[in-house]
């Protein structure tokens, strides 16, 4: 059994696409349920599958705050993180398997 950890996440459809910042305390398996679109709404509709970005939080309510903050920035700042720390827009989901 994975280990629960709050974090916060930004999908993407492709490099400069379509973004998604969500929740979740199993990222690995949010993120497997976004690719297989069992998730209804936004990310299916868009095709938004890939793991651009995520910051691991000490609590929920840590994690839901800064995912309230980062919906709030524009477009470019959100770019910015994410080629902060990946700028050739890799899907990091291979990463957490």
């Amino acid at each position: 059994m994975r280990e629960r950890q709050p974090c916060v996440y930004i999908l993407a459809s492709k490099r400069n696409g379509t973004l998604y910042i969500g929740v979740t305390s199993d990222l690995m398996g949010r993120v497997w349920e976004h690719k297989n679109d069992l998730v209804e709404g936004f990310t299916k509709k868009y095709g938004v599958h890939q793991l651009m970005y995520f910051e691991m939080l000490e609590d929920m309510a840590s994690a839901i705050q800064r995912e309230k903050e980062l919906k709030k920035w524009n477009r470019d700042w959100k770019i910015q993180l994410i080629e902060k720390d990946n700028p050739e827009w890799r899907d990091l989901y291979d990463s957490l398997i």
